[in-house]
Parts: structure tokens; C-alpha cells; sequence
């Protein structure tokens, strides 16, 4: 007995001394790196808490080889260093940020290494190659252990037949692990782990698959990845390519390369959370240069409103006419942008180089242009792609101002590469993205700035089909804490026609959103999104000036985010600097709800005008109903305000 002790001594001795770590700079959080059954195990610790098991990681190669702890170089040591790094950041939620981190690099032989940085917002890691020739990744494992009785949040996917083939739109199941539903769940994805949250995440996402999750034994979440796709076929409408054949592994490559950040961000609060900039912290830095071209801005778009026009003396619809109402109203409202959503070439035809003759482009542009009003085209990803370089300069050469890329619907490698040469080649051209039918970020709008906006989120385009039990106000206040942690969202707010959760229902061709006006108006604030719709019809808008010159005047872009209240599924406040002006927005679910505002990020001895859009007395009966008030705000300032069920609130505070 005695030597059976002394020999789990020394084993426990060896695990331990084997062991290699690195904490956060402020000292809360640590990562564990220990090497157990062939594989690394990944350990996190918040606080003197465990948030994270130790769970397994490594790569499995084509040949079948493990990239785990048994590969570990012969007398290699790890390595720990410190840094600190600015980070400028155009058309992100703020101009620049500040962060620390410290970084532990593990060799692993075979010519990989495992990097791993601690910072204070959370742990990333990921393998580095330095092999030459072509390697294939058969299999990433990544059995994420957070223990029992853990809450979480997973959007499923909406195809459970060929799961990484759907539109990354779907609501949170707020569950527990242990009776999560047995389908693929896309990224991010949150785990309350008791002390703090962690919501998985990747960046720097290069010739790689994203990355999914899906519940298993003992509250795991197990990572899983579509497939390397070998044939492509085509569905005639809209001539969208899909996935007909895969091969047996997951990536592959040539040369040495680094693969993408796995982060596991960490939130004490559910406040931190909708500011953590980990995502585009670990992103491949500007690539394009100058961004001064670039200007983001509201658009006026046609496809929610299904192209309704009030009292207009033509017929309505994918014409001349119509457009051209649109740029007066965009132009009138100092609106940069209108869209001309699908239909303005034929989707079947697999070409975007043949405009349908009822709008006229060339005089549509020319009529834009001389409004300063520029024109941005819809157009499906891989139809772009295929032509991708002479539909980029015949298009620029034209005047227009980008493309709203849609129907993606897949994220594997070649997915991947795609959505990077459209990014390349537009930029090169001066052209903006606003990247529709994809996957969430990953960090390539730091790399190509000209990427302005994202969907990846289930938005109020929803509302047109939905059922009332997908509960958009709840959701409203849900994506903001887990999705926008990976970036900006196009949502596509700014409904005229609101529903209390009685009225409310589903209109195809008049659409109404959940909740009220005021909730509407509060998305210009909470949600990060440079590149943002007016979603409604021209008609409806100028039929409430008051309201729509409030909204229209909101910046799409900020020099600084704070989130002052808020818990997910109940209720956000956001307040944003922009040129000294500082904009507050909140919203709550369909829960009638006060709040109390301070302050605080205020400047000294400064008086500001206080413009408060407010949901109404009358707006849990009648949604479209709201107030506008002034009054004079300073820092010592405090303000109660009590919204609506599914309600809002929007306040400008001007110097």
C-alpha cells in the first residue's frame, strides 16, 4: 500500500510539474496547460473558480497523427511574455482601445506549437504551423468541460438535415447543458459558469471552417466543423451554389500558417459583455491602407417595406420611379446610402452584369449622384465571386458605392476563402460590404475596413414570417450580451408599424415589428452597426417627420460604447460619445419596466440639452405611440424613465 502511494505521489508530482500556465495581467483569470492521454488539457480559472474543466484540445491530421501533448519537444520550455498593444479601429464600436495580455507558447513537435494569451476579458489559444508542403486537418477536438447544471445560451441550426448548410439566424434556447437539444449550435455561444460567463468565439479566421458546438455527455459542448466541400452544384433560383460532395476531413493547406483564435471570453457581468473586444483584438490588422473612402451611414431600403409607396402617382415596384422616390427621401433626411435589394437583375440568369431595363441604372446612378445619395447593389455571393474582378470595376466605374452580398448559407473553408476575396476585391476597388446570409464575425472587418456590417442575427426581417413564440423583444435584449461580442449586426430596424405583443402578427407585405416605436429607435443606439437600414417605406416615414428626423440624425458610428444596465433576456441601456455628444439608448423585453439613469460619463461642470424619445402613456395599447421631451442633463444629473412592454427609449445629450 505504501508503495502504491508513493507512486500516485510521484504521478501527481509529474501531471504537476508538467503543467504549464499564464494569467491575465490583472491576475484573476488563468489558463492550464497539462498534458494528459496524448492530448493538452485546457483549464480556466476566474478568481480562484474553476469556469472551464480541464478539457481536451489538439488537431488531428490527414494522416491521422494528433497534435496533442505527446508531441512535445525533448527539453523545449514554454515561453511567457507580456504585451500591450493600441488598437486603432475605424467603424468599430469605438475609435481605438488599449489591451494587455500575456502569452504562453507551448511547442508540440511536428512542427507545431500551441499559443495561448491570457487576457483580462478572457483566454485565447490556438495551434501555429511551421510545416512545409500541404497539411490536412482531418479533425479539431475541442471538448469544452464546464461541469454540471451550467445554464446557457446556443442558437440551433434551422436545417437539421445538412446542419452547416442554413443562414445563421435563429433565436437563443436559454438551457440548461444537460438538456441542450442534440443539434449543432453556431457561434458565439454562452455558458454560465456561476462566478462569470464564458462565451466561445473565434477570430482570425483564414482558409479554415468556423467553428460550431454541439451538446454531449457530461455538459460538454464538443466543437464541430462542416466539412471540406469537393463539388459544388447550383439551385436555379437565384443560381446560389451549394455543397453536392465532401471529403473526409475538415481543412487544408500549404505551408506554414497560423490557425484561427479559439476564445473563451469571460464576464463577471452581463454589462462587459456587449463591449468585449477580443474578437477584432485578435484579428490580421488593416491590410487595405487608407480608409478615409470609406463612409458609413444610413440607408433607405426597399425589400422590408416590400417597395410600398403612399399616394404616388406611378405603380410601385423594382422601377425607375420608385428608386428615384427613394433617394429624394434619403437625400431630404440626409440619408448616404439606398439599396436596390434583389430584382434589380435577374436572379436566375447567375449574372449581375444585366440590370433589368425598368430601373435605368446608368440614369438612376447619374439622378443619385447629383442628390449625393449613392447606390449600394444586392447580389449572391457566389454569383459575385465567379465574376468577381469585372463586376467590381465595371460597377465602380459606374458610381456605385458597394454591394449588400446575400446567400451564403455555409461556412466551410471555401466559404471562408470566398468571403476574403470579396473583401480584397472590393476594397481595391473602393467599394463597401455589407455581408448578408453569412456567418457571424471573426475578425475580417479589421482586416478589410470596407466590411461594414454583418447579419448573422436574427433580425427584424424575421417579423414578416415569424411566429409570436420566436419573442423578438426578448430577443432584442438577448443577441447584444452574446452575439455583437463578435461584432457589428444588420438588423435592419426602424419599423413604422409596431404591435403590443396582443396585435401583433405576422404581415408579409405590411410587416409590423414586436414591440414598440420607441424599441425601434433604441436599436440605432444598442446595436453596433456602421452600415444601418431605415427599414420602413419613404411614405411611412415622411408621415412622421418628427420621429424619422430624430432617428435619421443618429451617428452609426461612435468614439466610445459604455453599457450601463442590462442583463440578458430582460433589459439593455447603452450610452455612445460621438463628438462630445453622448446618445442613450435602451430597451427591455415584454416586460414593463423603470429605470433609473445617472450620468456619470459626463463631463465636469458641463450642462447638456437632454432630447428624450420615449414610448408613450398609451403604449402598451397602441405601440406606435410615444412622446419627445427636453430638458437640461449634467453629471450629477439623475433621470427615471419607465418603458412600455417591448419598449424603448432613445436620449441625445448635446453640449
Amino acid at each position: 500500500m505504501k508503495k502504491l502511494l508513493s507512486l500516485f505521489s510521484l504521478l501527481i508530482m509529474v501531471l504537476a510539474a508538467s503543467a504549464q500556465q499564464v494569467s491575465s495581467p490583472d491576475g484573476m483569470l488563468t489558463a492550464v496547460i497539462t498534458p494528459s492521454q496524448g492530448v493538452n488539457k485546457l483549464h480556466i480559472i476566474y478568481n480562484g473558480h474553476t469556469l472551464l474543466h480541464p478539457s481536451p484540445i489538439s488537431l488531428t491530421l490527414g494522416d491521422g497523427t494528433v497534435i496533442g501533448s505527446s508531441n512535445r519537444q525533448t527539453g523545449s520550455k514554454a515561453k511567457v511574455t507580456s504585451h500591450r498593444e493600441t488598437i486603432v479601429s475605424p467603424f468599430y464600436r469605438q475609435k481605438s482601445f488599449t489591451e494587455q495580455y500575456n502569452e504562453l507558447v507551448v511547442p508540440l513537435g511536428k512542427g507545431f506549437s500551441l499559443q495561448i494569451r491570457a487576457y483580462n476579458e478572457g483566454i485565447a489559444y490556438r495551434f501555429v504551423s511551421r510545416r512545409k508542403g500541404e497539411t490536412i486537418i482531418k479533425a479539431e477536438t475541442a471538448d469544452y468541460n464546464f461541469g454540471p447544471h451550467r445554464a446557457s445560451w446556443l442558437a440551433y441550426t434551422t436545417s437539421p438535415q445538412r446542419p452547416f448548410a442554413m443562414a445563421f439566424q435563429n433565436v437563443y434556447d436559454q438551457t440548461p447543458l444537460d438538456s441542450a437539444k442534440n443539434l449543432p449550435a453556431f457561434l458565439p455561444a454562452t455558458v454560465d459558469c456561476g462566478t462569470a460567463k464564458i462565451t466561445l468565439l473565434e477570430s482570425d479566421l483564414v482558409s479554415y471552417p468556423n467553428m460550431w458546438v454541439k451538446a454531449a455527455e457530461d455538459s460538454l459542448l464538443r466543437a464541430v466543423f462542416a466539412p471540406y466541400p469537393t463539388r459544388m452544384t447550383y439551385y436555379p433560383y437565384r443560381h446560389m451554389s451549394h455543397v453536392a460532395e465532401t471529403a473526409g476531413y475538415i481543412a487544408k493547406s500549404k505551408g506554414p500558417r497560423t490557425y484561427p483564435w479559439r476564445i473563451l471570453a469571460v464576464s463577471a457581468h452581463d454589462t462587459d459583455m456587449p463591449v468585449n473586444n477580443l474578437v477584432y483584438a485578435l484579428a490580421r490588422p488593416n491590410k487595405i491602407g487608407d480608409t478615409s473612402w470609406i463612409k458609413p451611414g444610413k440607408v433607405a431600403w426597399d425589400w422590408w417595406n416590400d417597395w410600398n409607396l403612399k399616394g404616388v402617382d406611378f405603380k410601385t415596384g423594382i422601377n425607375y420611379d420608385t428608386y428615384k422616390y427613394y433617394i429624394d427621401f434619403a437625400a431630404s433626411h440626409h440619408l448616404p446610402y439606398i439599396i436596390l435589394d434583389e430584382g434589380w437583375y435577374d436572379s436566375k440568369a447567375g449574372t449581375i452584369l444585366k440590370p433589368i431595363d425598368a430601373i435605368r441604372l446608368p440614369e438612376l446612378i447619374a439622378y443619385a449622384k447629383s442628390k449625393n445619395v449613392g447606390i449600394v447593389l444586392w447580389a449572391v455571393f457566389n454569383v459575385m465571386d465567379e465574376n468577381l474582378e469585372t463586376i467590381c470595376q465595371h460597377y465602380a466605374d459606374m458610381g456605385i458605392k458597394g454591394f449588400k452580398v446575400d446567400f451564403m448559407d455555409r461556412d466551410d473553408q471555401t466559404a471562408v476563402e470566398m468571403v476574403e476575396r470579396l473583401a480584397a476585391c472590393t476594397a481595391k476597388h473602393h467599394l463597401i460590404l455589407d455581408l448578408h446570409g453569412i456567418y457571424k464575425p471573426v475578425g475580417l472587418n479589421r482586416t478589410y475596413p470596407n466590411i461594414l456590417n454583418y447579419e448573422s442575427v436574427f433580425g427584424m426581417e424575421e417579423s414578416r414570417w415569424t411566429d409570436a413564440k420566436n419573442d423578438m423583444p426578448r430577443y432584442d435584449v438577448t443577441f447584444p450580451f452574446i452575439r455583437m461580442m463578435a461584432g457589428q449586426v444588420d438588423f435592419t430596424p426602424g419599423a413604422m408599424r409596431n404591435g403590443t405583443r396582443q396585435d401583433w402578427h405576422a404581415c408579409y407585405t405590411k410587416p409590423i415589428s414586436m414591440g414598440t416605436r420607441c424599441h425601434q429607435a433604441a436599436c440605432y443606439i444598442v446595436q453596433d452597426s456602421p452600415f444601418t437600414m431605415l427599414a420602413d417605406s419613404p411614405t411611412n416615414y415622411e408621415a412622421d417627420e418628427t420621429y424619422t428626423r430624430f432617428i435619421a440624425s443618429l451617428p452609426t458610428v461612435f468614439d466610445k460604447t459604455l453599457v450601463l444596465q442590462g442583463k440578458i433576456g430582460e433589459y439593455i441601456v447603452t450610452a455612445r460619445e460621438k463628438d462630445g455628444n453622448w446618445y442613450v439608448g435602451g430597451q427591455t423585453n415584454w416586460d414593463r419596466r423603470e429605470v433609473t439613469l445617472s450620468f456619470p460619463f459626463l463631463q465636469e461642470g458641463v450642462t447638456y440639452q437632454a432630447q428624450i424619445l420615449q414610448d408613450g402613456i398609451n403604449a402598451n395599447h397602441d405601440a406606435e405611440d410615444y412622446s419627445i421631451s427636453t430638458t437640461d442633463i449634467h453629471k450629477g444629473s439623475s433621470l427615471r424613465l419607465t418603458l412600455a412592454e417591448g419598449g424603448g427609449f432613445v436620449i441625445k445629450l448635446t453640449r
